[in-house]
């Protein structure tokens, strides 16, 4: 499997966009989270955000750098 420089950079650039995003999608979700939740679950509430947490930073940078590859080789061939 051969990797082009195109795509690479394009996934550099993705994971950089990803990193821009990460913060105000954490905040936002973190929120709505923090409305449903009830004084009794707090010791859960903890868990629940700190997978979340990575389950978004999961999911965004993979999104963010597959799509920059992906446009890194359009673009650059």
């Amino acid at each position: 499997m051969e990797l082009s420089l195109a795509g690479l950079i394009g996934a550099v650039v993705g994971t950089m966009v990803s990193a821009v995003f990460y913060g105000p999608l954490v905040d936002a979700v973190e929120g709505a989270l923090r409305k449903r939740a009830t004084t009794e679950d707090r010791a859960t509430f903890a868990q629940e955000i700190a997978l979340l947490r990575r389950g978004i930073l999961a999911a965004d940078m993979l999104l963010c750098a597959g799509l920059g590859y992906w446009v890194g080789l359009k673009i650059g061939g």
